[in-house]
Parts: structure tokens; C-alpha cells; sequence
């Protein structure tokens, strides 16, 4: 019942739906501004890249809607780091409530870091992941298990210097939003989210994975279905506004974009567009290997204001401003092959080219 009462919201939202796409379809050539060729490509590759879930909005049409391999409209999928995105928008929503400036100490809520070199490092430089505190980059085997654990990584690198992609910074922010929002009487920083964003769009999550202390992790683990990711690219399209009122600070959430000097490419959660090709970082870093996006000069050709939520297992969110355009595409989260044929490299570069004829 949850999803029925869900869906007909949505069709509601992207009107004129019935007109445009239905699951497994492409819109009809008079309602496109998109080549048909273009489409039918851009699906193509999805389906034959281990795609459980496309959906093209362009200007609030649903052009293509599409599970392939086992995927279902009503079915939600592991975003892994796309969740990384949603601490943005709670910081975003405290600045708007007056709980938080993104420039402020960390260590004016995590006193603990009050008295160590740790004392400067802003809201900001922590979900930028330029902080400097000690990051390990992203394992199974390596994951900090609580907050606590989280606050207790120490400086590395002078804040700001150094881009360093991993969880810690976002379990720290968590226990930050906690004990910012715990007087007010949010149970924790998934619960400020909740209320304060994902109730007013209709927005649930069909799961939320937990650490080991109980707390939401803050760095992967949300599951939502095609449709609902959707629905929150566009709350972003709209700049943090729904139903004309303004949910979150406005030019917080514009800022969640854009790059920083330790990695251009990187903004508050979401991959952005940016020049990468002068900044410090080594040649094994997530950066170059999540996706290939900047190492094609195709990415050239894509706008501008281009960005990406991105997770393990090639999840993504695009999202072109300019373009009014909002894309998910899902797979299946397996980190084994179990014996089977390797699985087909899924490209950022090449499906934007087929879908946006680079």
C-alpha cells in the first residue's frame, strides 16, 4: 500500500506521465527533445551493463522508464556511497533551522577535539573530505564500526590541503547533527532527516543500514527505489524548495557543488564537474577509479553544471540544472563475481555520450 499511495504522488509530480512513459518505455517522438536514437542507446547500455533501474526526467516528462534484469518500479536498491549526498541536505536544513554555519568548528559540538590539532577543522573542510583526519579509503574489511570510533581519527594532513575519500567524515558529521538536534528531540541525525526533508517531498527509504552502536551510517547504506531517488533530484532541481516553501538554506545547497582546491572534482557529497588535472591527488585514489568521468575529454562537452551522487556498483544520480535533467540508473550491489563471467564495465562517460550525443 505504501508504494501504491507513493506512485500515483510521483505521477502526479512528473505530469504530464501518463502521456510520456510507462515501465519499460520510451516516450513518444513528439514529446521529445531528446533524439530517439539517443534514448534507445542510453537504455541499451544500461540494460547490457548490469541495469536494474533507468529513469530519464527531462523537464518533469519521464522520457524512458525502464528494470531491466530483474528490476522493478516498486523495488529499492543499496545506493552505497550515493549516500554520502543526504549529509548535504541535513546540513543544508540545519543552516536553514539555525543549527549550524558551514564554516564553523567542528570542535564547537565534538569538544573532544578542542584541545588537539584537530580544533580548526570546519563543518565545511569535514564533508568536502579535506579535513585532514585519517580516512581509509573504502573496504569491507576496514569499516569503522561507530561514531565514537569515527571521532577518535586523527589529523594527517593540515586542514584543507589534502582530499581524502572514505566514511569517517560523515560518522563524525553524524554525531555532530546528534548532539545539535538530540535537545530538539530528533532520535538521530536519519530522523532530522526524515522530518525536516523526506516527509514534506514524500520521501521514504526503504532501508537505512545502522552501525554497530545503533546510529545510522552516514556514508552508505540508504536503499530507495529509482522513483524515489528521482524524486529527491528533484528536490535539488528545485534548489531545496517544494510545494513553495524553501525546506533547506538555499545557497547552503547550491554550494554542496562545487569543488574544492584539494580536488575540483569533488563538492559536499556529489561529484561535480571540474578540472581535476592539477590537483594533489595520487593515481590510486577513489577519484580516479570510482569513475571515468574525468579522464575522457568527452566530459568537456557535458555542462557545466553537471553533478552526480555516485555509489559501488556504478549507482548514480545525474543531474544537469540547465538541462532541467534528472537521470538514475541502478545495478545490483555485488562486491563477488561467485564464479560467473565478469561484469561488463559500466562507464559514466560513455553513457552520457550516448544519452547527451557527445
Amino acid at each position: 500500500m505504501r508504494y501504491t499511495h507513493y506512485l500515483l504522488g510521483l505521477f502526479i509530480i512528473f505530469l504530464p506521465v501518463s502521456a510520456c512513459a510507462s515501465s519499460n518505455q520510451t516516450a513518444p517522438q513528439s514529446l521529445l527533445t531528446f533524439d530517439r536514437q539517443q534514448l534507445e542507446a542510453a537504455k541499451r547500455y544500461n540494460q547490457t551493463h548490469d541495469g536494474v533501474s533507468l529513469l530519464i526526467i527531462h523537464r518533469g516528462e519521464i522520457l524512458v522508464e525502464d528494470y531491466p534484469n530483474g528490476g522493478a518500479a516498486d523495488k529499492a536498491w543499496n545506493l552505497a556511497s550515493g549516500t554520502k549526498s543526504f549529509s548535504g541536505i541535513i546540513a543544508a536544513a540545519m543552516v536553514q533551522d539555525g543549527l549550524l554555519s558551514m564554516d564553523e568548528k567542528v570542535s564547537n559540538t565534538i569538544t573532544e577535539w578542542q584541545e588537539d590539532d584537530r580544533r580548526d577543522i570546519t563543518v565545511r573542510q569535514l564533508l568536502t573530505l579535506t579535513s585532514g583526519i585519517k580516512t581509509p579509503r573504502p573496504s569491507l574489511l576496514k569499516r569503522t564500526k561507530t561514531y565514537k570510533e569515527a571521532i577518535a581519527s586523527p589529523l594527517l594532513y593540515e586542514p584543507g590541503s589534502r582530499f581524502a575519500y572514505g566514511q569517517n567524515p560523515f560518522l563524525v558529521f553524524g554525531e555532530l547533527v546528534s548532539r545539535k538536534t538530540k535537545p530538539l528531540g530528533f532520535a538521530d541525525p536519519l530522523d532530522y532527516l526524515n522530518q525536516r526533508v523526506f516527509k514534506p517531498v514524500g520521501l521514504e527509504p526503504d532501508k537505512w543500514r545502522r552501525l554497530r552502536d545503533g546510529n545510522p551510517t552516514m556514508a552508505a547504506g540508504a536503499q530507495l527505489s529509482a522513483r524515489n531517488w528521482a524524486l529527491f533530484g528533484k528536490f535539488l532541481l528545485q534548489e531545496g524548495a517544494w510545494e513553495g516553501e524553501q525546506l533547506v538554506d538555499r545557497q547552503t545547497l547550491l554550494s554542496l557543488t562545487k569543488g574544492t582546491a584539494a580536488n575540483p572534482g569533488y563538492g559536499t557529497g556529489f561529484w561535480v564537474s571540474g578540472d581535476i588535472s592539477g590537483a594533489n591527488l595520487d593515481r590510486g585514489s577513489v577519484t580516479l577509479n570510482a569513475t571515468d568521468f574525468y579522464s575522457d575529454p568527452r566530459h568537456l562537452q557535458v555542462p557545466a553544471d553537471f553533478y552526480m551522487a555516485a555509489g559501488a556498483g556504478n549507482q548514480r544520480l545525474y543531474l544537469i540544472p540547465s538541462m532541467e535533467l534528472v537521470i538514475v540508473r541502478q545495478s545490483k550491489l555485488r562486491f563477488r563475481q561467485g564464479g560467473k563471467k565478469p561484469r561488463p564495465r559500466f562507464s559514466d562517460i560513455e553513457f552520457l555520450s550516448l544519452l547527451l550525443d557527445l
